[in-house]
């Protein structure tokens, strides 16, 4: 079976059993959603949205937060992954959002990839869901769940080359959902460890288990 032809029938499958998958980071506004990405980097989502709460109401805004101390945020964060680095890039990206970009989120991958902490994955994220944009966030989960289901090449061996696979195969009206779509089928199905193949309803196109149709 061609990649394409797959691809097709893993979209078509994921817009029947999960037709609005959304981001399971917790948010109110813009600003709050680059903050939980930022965190969320080798991080669970659980773990940033039980943080999150208390971070969010001591600096409740972008300009509170610009004018805080990596130290004042970082009890707020101890618990996360890196949480003196991120505690500064926090304070950091705050400050140029506010002198820099009036306090709004901007829409550009590149602009976003230039704030401290935001790296390419944080700003597709991002882009997508605030903005819609057509682009592609590689994480482990995608990475890993775009190769067992054979949408791109074996020999794409970095989140670039997945992205520009999956990029190829994924209509760019499509792609918002597909980032989703790929995160929770690993999150919850196709596991790092113990995929859970027997309640998988992509098996019988699934490469790993030499099963075709």
């Amino acid at each position: 079976m061609r990649r394409a032809e797959r691809a097709n029938l893993c979209w078509e499958y994921f817009k029947k059993e999960h037709p609005s998958p959304r981001t399971e980071l917790d948010y109110q506004v813009p600003h709050q959603l680059l903050i939980a990405v930022i965190l969320s980097a080798q991080c669970t989502d659980r773990r940033v949205n039980a943080v999150t709460p208390a971070l969010f109401a001591a600096f409740p805004d972008l300009d509170s937060l610009s004018r805080a101390s990596a130290s004042e945020v970082l009890p707020y964060i101890s618990s996360v992954s890196y949480p003196r680095n991120k505690a500064s890039y926090l304070v950091r990206t705050a400050h140029i959002l506010v002198r820099d970009h009036g306090g709004q989120i901007p829409s550009v991958p590149s602009v976003l990839e230039s704030l401290p902490g935001v790296g390419r994955k944080t700003a597709h994220v991002v882009s997508s869901i605030l903005y819609d944009l057509p682009v592609i966030a590689v994480d482990t989960h995608v990475f890993r769940v775009s190769h067992r289901l054979g949408l791109v090449r074996s020999s794409s061996g970095t989140p670039l080359a997945v992205e520009r696979d999956l990029c190829g195969l994924i209509p760019g009206s499509l792609r918002g959902r597909a980032h989703h779509w790929l995160i929770l089928h690993g999150r919850y199905i196709c596991l790092a460890r113990r995929p859970r193949c027997s309640d998988c309803g992509l098996f019988k196109i699934c490469p790993r288990l030499g099963v075709s149709v």
